[in-house]
């Protein structure tokens, strides 16, 4: 499991891609993510998904973003 900074540091960069590519706000970007099960998963160290590169971690959120539109809707 990352230390404490570097998980910080790895949400920082995950949030701020996930706010360009979505063209928000970083504050709605960090509630987007912080209220997801990537951010759950990625906190969870049986996962393993804290070993993946930021753009593969901002694709996961992106990706259950539209699964959870989609099933809204």
């Amino acid at each position: 499991m990352l230390s404490d900074i570097l998980m910080w540091n790895k949400v920082g960069r995950v949030v701020t891609l996930i706010a360009k590519r979505l063209n928000i706000s970083p504050e709605r970007a960090l509630d987007l993510f912080y209220n997801s099960e990537t951010s759950l998963r990625l906190h969870n160290a049986n996962d393993y998904l804290y070993l993946m590169g930021d753009l593969y971690i901002s694709d996961e959120l992106i990706t259950e973003l539209r699964l959870r539109e989609s099933c809204e809707n």
